[in-house]
Formats: structure tokens, sequence, C-alpha cells
């Protein structure tokens, strides 16, 4: 039997607050391989959820560098995995509007106004929930505590955490 359990909110948080500027050793550096920012927000949720899904391609896992699911590094596959109909092991996510983010949640961003390129942690939630009262922690553009309202964007999209699938 499987079922949802809560998502460790302030886990996430305080691992994003603790890597921001840094890189932690057990994971690979993907800056100079199309950019680090995701990899740092599956970091995060893992840190919050502490499960991975080994699925192959569909997963989200990390074992090494050249062992993991597209969805650890890759923007559109992280949020395919995430708000996936399945029912299969590791955190699962909603689309959402602004005012509905938590700390711990994604959002991800495009410059251009087509792909989404970037994959923020939300670690802070001001009121009003307005772009400059939520604060990120992001690489690729290492960042901690950082407004969204200062990232020049063409679209926005809030991926809440809606809780972890355990088998």
């Amino acid at each position: 039997m499987r079922f949802l359990q809560d998502y460790d909110r302030q886990a996430a948080v305080l691992y994003a607050h603790q890597w921001a500027y840094g890189r932690n050793p057990r994971f690979y550096d993907y800056e100079h391989l199309g950019g680090d920012c995701t990899n740092f927000a599956s970091q995060c949720i893992f840190a919050g959820s502490g499960i991975m899904n080994f699925t192959p391609t569909f997963g989200w896992y990390y074992i090494d560098a050249n062992q993991k699911a597209p969805a650890w590094t890759g923007v559109p596959y992280l949020w395919n995995f995430l708000t996936r109909k399945s029912f299969s092991v590791g955190p699962a996510g909603e689309l959402c509007a602004l005012d509905d983010l938590r700390p711990g949640d994604i959002v991800q961003l495009s410059f251009k106004g087509e792909e989404f390129q970037h994959s923020p942690v939300v670690v802070s939630v001001g009121t009003p929930a307005a772009l400059e009262n939520v604060l990120v922690a992001a690489h690729s553009y290492d960042a901690d505590n950082r407004p969204l309202s200062t990232y020049e964007f063409r679209k926005l999209r809030c991926l809440h955490i809606t809780g972890v699938i355990r088998p």
C-alpha cells in the first residue's frame, strides 16, 4: 500500500540556505553543462522528502553524475515528474497560484516566453504574496533570499509540493 505523507518544508529550506552559495560534494555540479538550478532544486526537494524514485527514464533519482533521471536536472522533466498523474513513489506537486506558494515549493521561470529554463526554490513567502515578497534560493546565478521580482522573466509557473508518496 502506498500513501501520501507530509513534505518536510523546513528541511528543504534549511538545505537551500546551507548550499545556496556552495556545492554539496555528494552531487555533481552541472553549472558548466547547462546549469545547476534543477539539480539544486532536486537536492532541496530530496532533503524534504527523503525518497527517490528509481524508475528508469521517468523516475526522479541521483546516483552519480552519469546515473540520474532526466527529472533530477532538467527543468521540464522535474515539472513532469512532480505533476505526474500516476501514483508512484516520491515527492508530488501541483500547479498553484503565487499566493498558494509555501517555503520548500518550486517556481519555474521562462526568460524567453517559451520553454521554462530556471527552477528556484522558495525559501520565504511574505504578505501579501507578491513577487517582491517571495524569496528564493537558486544555483546558476547563485542566490539566497532573492526576491522573485528581481528576475527578468516572461512567464512564471508555481509548483506546490503536496506531499510524498511512500512505498
